[in-house]
């Protein structure tokens, strides 16, 4: 995308009363931002991709539970839908790594540690890789700049918005481990073959409820369960070069051009 449209673009979400709730994703190549209708790549080696986001029927944003576990999974279409932007060896990691899960039914019990264990520093190591967590940096600037509406002065290197966000991923991360615990304590069905895997997608199900109900409250109380999810992206983010920075805005304008068209 040409840097004169995007700084256009960008001036113009600057004096737009209201603009779309955007999220993200980093990747080593690159920066994902999608809003709740499309998504934008801008990759490092200057491409843009773009595509659009899965839309949940009605009735399904309105079952408890249910519309948690569908958003979640519907954060992943940029990496899965189409062309999407990950390439046919990283879908199957990724793909194995949720699904791991499900194969707890079929191993014994003593295998959910290991298991557990490993599916997180494949994860972990996958998050690691290349520069992604100072495009994580700047992929939380980015969103930061549209919430305040400071597009143009940070494209420009005039202010720099923080680089922790309260909506980031690694928040959800924070509150699913002691969610999932208090959920395997209190399980209240016998024991079955199935039991691993239905308390970890009620225990997704349930973070996401909680982290929804979170982001919507205006109260401190709610927001003490963001605390360790923010102190927790001092690991997982690292300040960005300006350059970095204007990728992650070079995303959020593609989004936005179609967003305000």
């Amino acid at each position: 995308m040409d840097r004169s449209l995007v700084s256009e673009l960008l001036a113009q979400a600057d004096a737009t009363a209201e603009l779309p709730r955007l999220g993200g994703m980093a990747r080593a190549d690159g920066i994902v931002i999608a809003s709740e209708h499309y998504w934008a790549f801008a990759g490092r080696d200057g491409s843009v991709r773009e595509g659009g986001m899965p839309a949940p029927s009605r009735l399904v944003r309105r079952v408890p539970l249910v519309r948690g576990l569908v958003r979640l999974f519907a954060a992943l279409a940029p990496l899965f839908r189409g062309a999407g932007v990950a390439g046919r060896g990283e879908r199957l990691l990724l793909l194995t790594a949720l699904l791991a899960p499900l194969s707890l039914i079929f191993l014994p019990q003593s295998a959910s540690l290991p298991l557990g264990v490993g599916t997180g520093v494949v994860l972990l190591a996958w998050m690691l890789r290349g520069r992604t967590l100072f495009l994580h940096g700047a992929e939380h600037r980015a969103i930061a700049a549209t919430e305040e509406r400071r597009l143009t002065a940070t494209w420009r290197g005039e202010v720099k918005p923080s680089r922790f966000a309260p909506r980031c991923g690694t928040n959800f991360a924070a509150l699913v481990v002691p969610v999932s615990i208090v959920a395997d304590r209190l399980w209240p069905l016998p024991a079955a073959l199935y039991t691993p895997f239905a308390v970890t997608l009620v225990s997704l199900a349930l973070t996401m409820e909680l982290w929804q109900l979170v982001q919507t409250s205006r109260t401190r109380v709610a927001r003490v369960f963001l605390l360790p999810g923010l102190a927790l992206q001092r690991m997982t983010t690292r300040e960005p070069a300006d350059e970095e920075t204007r990728l992650a805005l070079t995303a959020v304008a593609s989004v936005l051009q179609r967003e305000l068209a």
